[in-house]
């Protein structure tokens, strides 16, 4: 079972949380493996032409699952982290704005583009990435978590979009 990876950390970043970290899933070979593999799995057959991952521990699953699959990788980061033009799209944070961006010819029209991150909570960020691979015109199929966080409503904020939203495994609370 991936939960078996994955640490639980009561009070971070602020009292009341209760941190899902997967730096023990990525340390652990046969975990990383899982994850990586059970990731893979749920695209199998499917034609993805790119993966992109969110910063930063999607790059990591990101980049192992397109390694897998055989495409391309996408970066998708904070501002002014890509070296060369960008697009961008801005973002509502619980206090604030946040924005990511990536490569303007990172994803060509037409293109299947699936999403993969960490985790999957309000779902803002796995939003915005995916308004911003649709308007240089790729098509997200489907996104990809480790974890899913439902009572958090990123799922059903994702699935309303249209996209089909699959993780390893999920916890109940915040």
């Amino acid at each position: 079972m991936i939960e078996n990876y994955i640490r639980s950390i009561p009070d971070y970043p602020k009292p009341g949380i209760l941190f899902r970290d997967i730096t023990t899933l990525l340390a652990d070979p046969v975990g990383f493996r899982k994850a990586v593999d059970g990731l893979v799995q749920f695209h199998a057959g499917v034609r993805i032409d790119k993966v992109a991952g969110i910063e930063a521990r999607g790059f990591i699953l990101g980049g192992a699952v397109a390694h897998q699959l055989s495409c391309g990788f996408v970066p998708v980061r904070k501002p002014g982290k890509l070296p060369w033009k960008t697009v961008g799209e801005d973002y509502a944070l619980e206090y604030g704005t946040d924005r990511l961006e990536m490569h303007v010819d990172a994803v060509r029209p037409g293109e299947m583009v699936l999403l993969v991150d960490d985790l999957i909570a309000t779902g803002g960020t796995a939003e915005a990435a995916i308004k911003l691979i649709e308007r240089q015109g790729g098509q997200v199929p489907a996104c990809s978590f480790v974890i899913d966080l439902p009572d958090l409503g990123g799922r059903r904020r994702l699935e309303a979009m249209g996209k089909e939203v699959l993780a390893l495994t999920s916890y109940g609370g915040h």
